[in-house]
C-alpha cells in the first residue's frame, strides 16, 4: 500500500528514532507531523521540530511541526485539530515519544516515576484517543508503539522496574487496541530493536560513545515501521515485532549497512533474552 499523501503524527519526531521514520516516511510521500517539544536547540540532544521538519521536506514530504508535550491533553487537541486543518485528517500514528530512567525502587525520585509514566503511559494513551476519531475514518489506519515484547523473566522485572512497567504498559495498550479496534479496521502495533540504537539517549544516559558503537542506526526502525506500516491494517495488527524480523520477513537478510561501525559486536537491547 502506497503512503503518498497519507497523514503521519509522530510523537517525539524532532530527533532520533522519531525522526529517522519521519524522514523514511518523506521518502514516500507521506505527510509527517512532528508533535514534540523542542522548539530550541539542545547541545546535548540536537535538533528541533523546525529542524526536523525542513529534514523532511527536503526528503519529498510535507511537514508541520507543532509543539506537543503529551503530558499535557490541551496541547494535543490542539496539535491534533492543527493536523486536521492542515492535511485533513490522521492516518498513522506513532507512539514514539518516551522517557527512561534505569534506575532501582530505592533509586527512583518520585518525579522521574511520574515522568516515565505521564510520557510512556498516559500520554501514549491520550494522544491514541484522541487521534481515534480520525484514524475511524481513514481507509489505511495504523497505530504504532515503540516498545518491548512483555519478558516477565525476573531480570526485566528487578533491574529497573519504574521504567519497566511503563514500557510494557506501552505493549499491553498496542496489543489492547489491536483488539479493540479490529472491526474498523485500525491495525495496532509494537516495534522494538533487537539491538541498542545510536541516539542521544544512548550517547547521554546509557553508554556513550562506547555503546553508541555497538549500536545500529535509527534507519533500521524506520525501515522496519515503513514495512509495517505498508501494509494492510486487516491483515497486520496485534504483534509484537522486533525490527530484524520485520525486515527479515521482507527480504532483507544482509543488516550490515545498518550497524554504526561495520562489522564490530552488537549490543542486545533491553528486555530481549
Amino acid at each position: 500500500m502506497s503512503l503518498k499523501n497519507r497523514t503521519v503524527f509522530i510523537t517525539g519526531a524532532s530527533r532520533g528514532i522519531g525522526k529517522a521514520i519521519a524522514l523514511r516516511l518523506a521518502k514516500e510521500g507521506a505527510n509527517i507531523v512532528i508533535a514534540a517539544k523542542s522548539i530550541k536547540e539542545n547541545e546535548k540532544l540536537g535538533g528541533t521540530i523546525f529542524s526536523a521538519a525542513a529534514e523532511i521536506e527536503a526528503a519529498g514530504g510535507k511537514a508541520l511541526p507543532v509543539q506537543c508535550d503529551i503530558r499535557d491533553e490541551e496541547m494535543i487537541q490542539a496539535a491534533v485539530a492543527k493536523t486536521v486543518e492542515t492535511f485533513g485528517g490522521i492516518d498513522i500514528v506513532i507512539n514514539n515519544a518516551s522517557a527512561i530512567a534505569l534506575t532501582k525502587t530505592e533509586e527512583t525520585k518520585t518525579n522521574r516515576f511520574d515522568l516515565m509514566h505521564d510520557i510512556n503511559v498516559r500520554g501514549t494513551f491520550l494522544v491514541t484517543k484522541n487521534c481515534l476519531p480520525f484514524l475511524s475514518k481513514s481507509d489505511h489506519a495504523h497505530i504504532l508503539t515503540l516498545s518491548p515484547p512483555v519478558n516477565l523473566k525476573p531480570k526485566w522485572l528487578g533491574g529497573h522496574i519504574a521504567y519497566t512497567m511503563s514500557k510494557y504498559n506501552m505493549t499491553m495498550m498496542a496489543l489492547g487496541w489491536a483488539e479493540e479496534f479490529k472491526s474498523l479496521p485500525i491495525a495496532s502495533n509494537a516495534l522494538w530493536p533487537r539491538t541498542t540504537i545510536d541516539t542521544a539517549a544512548v550517547r547521554n544516559l546509557l553508554g556513550g560513545e562506547t555503546l553508541a558503537n555497538m549500536s545500529r542506526k535509527p534507519d533500521i526502525m524506520a525501515d522496519a515501521a515503513f514495512y509495517i506500516l505498508s501494509k494492510k491494517p486487516k491483515e497486520y495488527t496485534g504483534h509484537s515485532f522486533i525490527d530484524e524480523d520485520v525486515l527479515n520477513q521482507n527480504g532483507i537478510s544482509d543488516l550490515t549497512q545498518y550497524s554504526v561501525i561495520e562489522g564490530a559486536r552488537l549490543y542486545t537491547d533491553l528486555f530481549l533474552d
